[in-house]
């Protein structure tokens, strides 16, 4: 017993320096772990804190990667440059893949992915063109009128300022529609020199709408106005009224009225024409008011250009329609730059099938020797299948879609991707992409030679296509169409052809300025092409056709055919006034 109790009493009682070491070394292992948990608490959230800047550094670059390539597409687009639905751009090694897909024929989408070291990012924009050029109609035309023979065919709707006449079996299979011929003589004029000064309206509600005073030199009937007008932003459609004059100031009701289209206002000035509805008749020595009736919009409105007491029977005014809260122009005594039209003669249509399976109405205020297939509206008629209509008035004149300003936007834009001298001449093999560009003489396509245009071409000269010749726009057109200006007359022959990009709803139009009884001349074929010329005179002989015709005179023979496309309501050009593509939307997408 005792052993065992001096064995207990020698374990509890250790010698003292063995005691101090195992605390020791106790003590340094602890303080070890102490130490690795401080240390590994302090470098694991640095890891960590690497790692995710390397993670949002990658996800950054990845996004600005398909920015890039949004851009890139956009630019290419704005630009007509070359582009395909799929298209890859590499920066430092690293990709960004753009798509791009037609929603519809004036609105497209484009997706960017970018991709750096695996992480990816996307982007999408969806863009659309501003407001297209609306050819409502198969054919629109002037006071020269419409003329057809030997078979002649309009596969849709026509709507003339004057006279249609046909013989021999020409026929229109939709309606037709004969308005009284606008006046082309302007009775009262202010255009003298550049615009000195403006009369700014739309962009307050004091100055919401703008008036000038005018009296006539003879009396007749109000057909139509002229404004030099521009725009700033994006207004709305205004209505021009004429009124009388009420104490010095605009009555607060229309003698008649018009539609300013804010399409054919360019942020440049212009001429835009105005056609009024109902004719009225204006009387020598009395005072009317000419009034643009707008809406209010502080970053959309109108500017009309105008100079200081140039005009000598009238005055501008600024105000309000409807209201008597007039004021005087800033400064005042402003005269603003319009024109005035007085007359017209009554319409006729003669010698007419119009319309088919009981459809295609007839309008006009004489209408002779025709068949109409659907109604027929006029006041005065004889040799008819059936009765006149007279319940309803005589059809007003119709402005054409295109005006003097957006055409010039269009040229300013050749003009931007330079200017070549001297005539152009493609013949057999020869094939030349093209544009944006001015060129400074004549334009000769013949014997096979291809044409192919990647941007606005303007012409100073003529333009002949022969002999199998073709015209085509560049791919990177996609739905979008394009055009060709020329201030010289246009001449198709034997199987010249025109094409769009290849997508549905692409068109070339071929638009002179020309005042020519030839300004354009269409034999045999032409296919996929509106025809413009407002100015002059548009032939079809030789079963030519196209798929829109606008001209102040159209002569249509020997079984000439123009089928319109319903489409054509709202062809969007991709350069120019109608139709540079405009963001709509952006986003970030999973």
């Amino acid at each position: 017993m005792k052993n065992l109790n001096f064995k207990k009493n020698k374990k509890k009682y250790l010698p003292a320096g063995r005691q101090g070491g195992a605390a020791m070394l106790i003590s340094v292992i602890f303080f070890l772990f102490i130490s690795l948990a401080i240390i590994s608490g302090l470098v694991l959230p640095t890891v960590r804190e690497f790692k995710n800047t390397a993670v949002a550094l990658n996800s950054k670059q990845s996004y600005f990667l398909a920015e890039s390539g949004s851009e890139d597409a956009l630019y290419r687009m704005l630009n007509n440059l070359a582009i395909s639905a799929n298209e890859t751009i590499i920066l430092n090694a690293n990709e960004a893949t753009t798509t791009i897909t037609d929603i519809d024929s004036s609105t497209k989408q484009i997706t960017s992915l970018g991709d750096v070291s695996g992480y990816q990012r996307k982007t999408g924009l969806t863009l659309s063109t501003s407001a297209g050029v609306a050819f409502n109609y198969g054919m629109q035309i002037g006071n020269g009128g419409l003329i057809m023979s030997n078979s002649a065919t309009i596969n849709g709707n026509v709507y003339v300022n004057g006279d249609i006449t046909g013989s021999n079996s020409a026929k229109i299979t939709g309606t037709a529609i004969a308005a009284d011929r606008t006046a082309e003589i302007v009775d009262q004029i202010n255009d003298t020199g550049t615009p000195t000064n403006i009369i700014q309206f739309g962009n307050v509600s004091g100055t919401q709408d703008a008036a000038q005073s005018f009296t006539v030199a003879v009396s007749d009937t109000a057909t139509q106005v002229s404004v030099y007008i521009k725009k700033v932003g994006t207004p709305g459609n205004a209505t021009v009224r004429i009124t009388a004059n009420s104490s010095g100031k605009p009555a607060t009701s229309s003698l008649t009225t018009g539609t300013l289209l804010a399409s054919s206002v360019t942020a440049s000035y212009g001429w835009v024409n105005i056609v009024l509805s109902p004719n009225v008749a204006l009387s020598t020595g009395t005072t009317y008011w000419l009034v643009i009736d707008a809406s209010v919009n502080a970053s959309n409105y109108y500017i009309w250009g105008a100079n200081n007491a140039q005009y000598a029977n009238g005055l501008g005014k600024l105000g309000q329609y409807g209201t008597t809260t007039w004021n005087d122009t800033n400064p005042s005594g402003l005269d603003a730059f319009f024109k005035i039209y007085l007359g017209g003669i009554n319409s006729t249509i003669s010698g007419m099938t119009i319309g088919q399976f009981g459809a295609g109405d007839a309008s006009a205020h004489i209408v002779n020797n025709s068949t109409i297939a659907g109604s027929l509206y006029c006041q005065v008629g004889s040799g008819n299948n059936k009765s006149c209509d007279i319940s309803q008035g005589d059809p007003a004149p119709l402005n054409f879609p295109i005006s003097d300003s957006q055409v010039q936007l269009w040229k300013d834009g050749a003009v931007a991707g330079g200017t070549q001298t001297g005539n152009i001449n493609l013949s057999g093999s020869d094939t030349l992409t093209i544009g944006p560009k001015k060129i400074v003489g004549n334009l000769y396509v013949s014997n096979n030679g291809i044409l192919i245009i990647s941007g606005t071409l303007w012409v100073t000269g003529n333009i002949i296509l022969s002999n199998q010749a073709q015209v085509k726009l560049s791919g990177s057109y996609g739905s979008g169409s394009g055009m060709i200006v020329s201030d010289g007359t246009v001449s198709t022959s034997n199987s010249a052809s025109f094409s769009g990009s290849g997508s549905s709803g692409s068109y070339i139009m071929m638009l002179t300025t020309s005042t020519s009884s030839s300004a354009i001349n269409i034999a045999n074929s032409a296919g996929t092409v509106i025809l413009v010329a407002p100015s002059g005179t548009i032939t079809f002989s030789n079963t030519a056709g196209a798929k829109e015709a606008i001209a102040k005179t159209i002569n249509m023979s020997n079984s000439a055919t123009l089928t319109y496309e319903s489409g054509l309501a709202n062809v969007n050009f991709l350069s120019g006034p109608s139709g540079s593509w405009e963001i709509q939307s952006w986003k970030e997408s999973e």
